[in-house]
């Protein structure tokens, strides 16, 4: 079911610019004073490249002192969230609810989130650049946002179960935003999104199989818990799920549309495909990243043998415009899955639109007689999280803070660049817009056909959260020591105060 991910790429990387869209602001366009956030696409086969690079090299870690001086702050500046964190592994599984808190040493328990910063239970300041997983462009905890909440929580609550307006008024607003969203179903969770927007696919096209692109992360659902993380890897996470489960996912190469092409091919004999999801910039947020043409060719096979393309927007609806991706790169998918910022860092932000003849496949009432594909959810929808949302749309395309957000994206990036450079390390630092990626190890950059694979896996992996924990230690969060979000927040004085930390860990490697 999984091809080598070593195929020949076929889709062109380029750097063409795409200007920021500083025009007023129009509802229906999908752009506005908010604009794009990436300024530059990335020049891919560049950066595949230094990937490469990296993964040849020898690694560049953190020295044994170097990270006993580390643990040893943490021992004498972290004891609040060392307690909290011995206490969660006596009821919590892994004494974590959610993989982005995972740190060495041990998790760091935040009790403040204001803007471009986060405060611990200890009084620790950090510079915030997990943005809980990437949907507050706005920054964390944004005061206007919070605001209309609590007069929502104080008029009817989180919660009732009924119609509420702030649902027709997101909806709305997602579909002025972007087009191609002419209907949506709020959901709870990205996970959800996908796992609605695949029984769509199925439902409205007859056909059954679906396919995924390598190393993406669509969520922890029985089918498309396949090829996470590093490419190849097919069901190897997949621990307690029926093998029955998988049998029609495929997952393929990065970028590889000639591998795609004969796979919807091949399927056609097997009954055919219902969809191919991915992620716009490229799996993992672009920690594979696309070449710029890769999604108008994506869209042109899928047309040729009558398969959906579904647009995972978890991360990048929003955050890199308000067009989303499907905006900035000019390219329709039939259905859109959103999380995250559709709720503005509020919980319960998930969801699926696109074409109406394919979203009426949900319409019905409590008995459809086989005629809709099910979902539901009691708390989807609520409106909490809808009037998050709506508020947190207008203040992002009022501010334009995907684009600001992106401009600090750039200039984080370069700063890393320069230094990267000055100590002639191996690393490899780009962005699309506010996704910034700092790949050190090359732990994710690892394929199965190398030989030294199991060899490496380790030692790049603890480097990885060596690297994580080092950041923290200096004042900056980030997601897992390789990706980084930028946000409205980030002013000049943050970025300077964050490229200065960075600096400090790698002048010890």
């Amino acid at each position: 079911m999984s091809s080598s991910t070593q195929t020949a790429r076929t889709a062109e990387g380029s750097g063409d610019a795409r200007p920021a869209d500083t025009s007023t602001s129009v509802a229906g366009t999908g752009t506005g004073t908010s604009g794009y956030a990436i300024s530059q696409y990335p020049d891919v086969p560049a950066i595949e490249a230094r990937l490469h690079h990296l993964v040849h090299s020898p690694l560049r870690a953190l020295p044994p002192e170097a990270l006993a001086r580390y643990e040893a702050w943490y021992e004498q500046h972290a004891t609040a969230s060392k307690a909290l964190a011995a206490e969660a592994e006596q009821y919590i599984p892994g004494g974590v609810q959610h993989n982005l808190a995972l740190n060495d040493p041990w998790p760091l328990a935040v009790t403040a989130a204001e803007g471009a910063y986060l405060t611990d239970l200890d009084g620790n300041s950090y510079i915030d650049f997990l943005q809980a997983g990437g949907p507050t462009v706005l920054g964390s905890n944004y005061a206007p946002v919070r605001e209309k909440v609590l007069e929502l929580l104080a008029s009817c609550g989180p919660v009732t179960g009924l119609l509420h307006e702030y649902e027709v008024k997101l909806a709305k607003l997602i579909h002025d935003f972007m087009p191609a969203v002419q209907r949506f179903r709020m959901l709870g969770s990205g996970t959800e999104g996908v796992m609605a927007a695949v029984r769509a696919a199925r439902a409205y096209t007859g056909k059954n199989h679906i396919i995924k692109i390598g190393g993406a992360y669509h969520g922890w659902s029985d089918q498309v818990v396949y090829g996470l993380r590093i490419p190849g890897t097919g069901s190897l996470e997949a621990t307690g799920i029926p093998k029955g489960a998988l049998e029609l996912t495929h997952e393929l190469p990065p970028g590889d549309t000639t591998a795609l092409a004969g796979l919807l091919a091949q399927l056609e004999a097997d009954g055919g495909t219902a969809a191919v999801i991915v992620e716009p910039v490229g799996p993992e947020s672009g920690t594979y990243p696309a070449a710029r043409g890769y999604n108008a060719q994506v869209r042109e096979l899928c047309d040729r043998h009558g398969a959906l393309l579904v647009f995972d927007e978890v991360v990048t609806g929003f955050r890199l415009g308000m067009g989303g991706a499907q905006g900035y790169f000019e390219v329709t998918p039939d259905l859109t899955v959103f999380g995250k910022c559709v709720a503005g860092g509020y919980p319960a932000a998930g969801g699926v639109g696109g074409k109406q003849e394919v979203m009426d496949v949900f319409a019905g009432g409590l008995t459809a007689a086989g005629q809709r594909a099910f979902v539901g959810g009691t708390l989807s929808a609520n409106p909490l999280s809808c009037a998050a949302g709506y508020h947190a749309l207008l203040e992002m395309d009022r501010t334009g803070a995907p684009a600001k957000a992106g401009a600090a994206g750039d200039r984080l990036r370069a700063g890393l660049d320069a230094l990267i450079a000055a100590r002639e390390l191996p690393y490899v630092t780009y962005n699309f817009g506010s996704i910034v990626h700092l790949h050190t190890s090359g732990v994710l950059h690892l394929t199965l056909d190398n030989p030294d694979f199991f060899t490496e896996l380790g030692p790049r992996k603890d480097m990885l959260g060596h690297m994580s924990m080092a950041y923290a230690a200096e004042g900056v969060i980030t997601l897992a020591g390789s990706r980084i979000y930028t946000s409205m927040a980030d002013s000049d004085e943050v970025l300077d105060a964050a490229l200065a930390a960075f600096d400090r860990v790698f002048a010890q490697v």
